[in-house]
């Protein structure tokens, strides 16, 4: 059986990607500074997995975790906009010298090391074309650039190393289990803020887009990149090739859930555009089938879920 640790996989992403690789009768390590919340993500499979308390900034933790995995799957990190504007030292400890501490451990056992990056390392999309995976890094917030950095980094160990190394690149996530109050993303927060008649809060006039992937097909392109061995050094994007802003989705939580729209001045590193170019990752057989407005609804009624219990 294949032993794999997820770093972060106590949270949105990972606790999805545990469930699914339990499912396929992986050994599941999870390595998390476990939150109420977080431990609520692995309440289904808690007694399926290894469970690691710790964070990627300790050394001595990390080559202990990583030591006996045949794969890593590295997903933690400081994922906030707002919070790496707030405190980038914080931000740049965790995602740039954690993503240190697993690429040594890696360096040293020689796993196969899946880098969950980010589309933010990589800026404003130029000439209005979709992005891939050779555009130049141009990160516009300290989150983006610690991750650019940890992206760089990774490929570095790659280059130099010969480390086994695989980095994703995903678009704008979403689903249940997504964080809804400060330091979350912006379509569960704009739910809950729905949900709770309090008024929809955009930056700027809310025409900046994004290319948005449920949870469920970005778990189905972790799991294609997993069993594809012959993707050493590559970097894929994976999203949906297809953009909506901010304001469309705000809009429809209005009419659905009966909330004000409230415009605020736009934040400092707020990208325009986000649109993934994704032929590389459709040539290792991806294809996203989650409908965005069906994915919002099953959102809508896991957030519902919660408040009712």
């Amino acid at each position: 059986m294949k032993r794999i640790l997820i770093t972060g996989g106590a949270g949105f992403q990972g606790s999805h990607l545990t469930q699914a690789l339990i499912k396929q009768n992986y050994e599941v390590t999870i390595l998390n500074t476990f939150s109420q919340r977080s431990r609520e993500n692995l309440k289904s499979v808690k007694d399926k997995v290894n469970l690691v308390w710790g964070s990627i900034t300790d050394k001595e933790i990390i080559d202990k975790t990583v030591k006996n995995q045949n794969v890593v799957f590295h997903l933690a990190s400081h994922i906030n906009v707002d919070d790496s504007i707030a405190d980038p030292v914080m931000t740049t400890q965790v995602n740039i010298f954690g993503t240190l501490n697993v690429l040594e451990a890696v360096r040293k056992y020689h796993n196969r090391l899946i880098l969950v990056s980010t589309c933010e390392v990589y800026g404003e999309a130029e000439n209005n074309q979709p992005i891939d995976e050779t555009k130049e890094l141009k990160p516009q917030s300290p989150y983006a650039a610690s991750k650019a950095a940890a992206d760089r980094l990774s490929y570095a160990y790659f280059r130099t190393y010969g480390i086994n190394l695989t980095i994703i690149r995903p678009f704008n996530v979403f689903g249940p289990r997504q964080k809804n109050q400060k330091g979350g993303a912006l379509i569960p927060i704009l739910i809950n803020r729905a949900l709770l008649k309090k008024p929809l809060t955009i930056f700027g006039d809310g025409k900046q887009t994004r290319d948005y992937i449920y949870i469920d097909d970005l778990i189905q392109a972790y799991l294609l990149v997993l069993a594809n061995n012959d993707l050493k050094g590559e970097i894929i994007n994976f999203g949906t090739g297809k953009e909506i802003s901010i304001l469309e989705i705000a809009q429809y939580l209005s009419k659905k859930l009966g909330a004000k729209i409230e415009f605020i001045k736009n934040r400092p590193g707020e990208v325009k555009r986000f649109i993934a170019n994704i032929n590389k990752a459709k040539k290792l057989g991806f294809k996203p089938t989650t409908d965005f407005w069906k994915g919002i609804n099953r959102c809508i009624a896991w957030q519902k879920g919660k408040i009712n219990r």
